[in-house]
């Protein structure tokens, strides 16, 4: 996930510095009055969301499937605890009973 993060964040930075350069050459239009940096970074972030979810497709893959498998296995260990309680509750009842 960490990979993935950073991967998006590099197309993001790659975005905002081509977008500052095109506003800053006069290709892109500028902000109004002292908007001009918030105009740079949201034109920047319209650009590389698209970007980023066609190029990261298999990172973004990647990493669910790794956030699946942590949930499964996070599923199965309070399972496990479950059923060890349960295990040790009905043994408690069973000696309670025939004491």
């Amino acid at each position: 996930m960490l990979r993935y993060t950073l991967m998006r964040l590099g197309v993001f930075v790659g975005c905002l510095v081509v977008v500052w350069g095109a506003v800053y050459s006069g290709i892109a239009p500028r902000g109004l009055g002292n908007s001009n940096g918030l105009w740079v970074v949201l034109l920047a972030l319209l650009i590389s969301a698209p970007i980023s979810f066609v190029v990261l497709r298999k990172e973004r893959d990647r990493a669910s499937v790794q956030v699946a498998q942590r949930v499964d296995r996070m599923k199965a260990n309070l399972d496990a605890n479950r059923s060890q309680e349960d295990a040790v509750d009905d043994t408690a009842r069973t000696q309670g009973q025939t004491s």
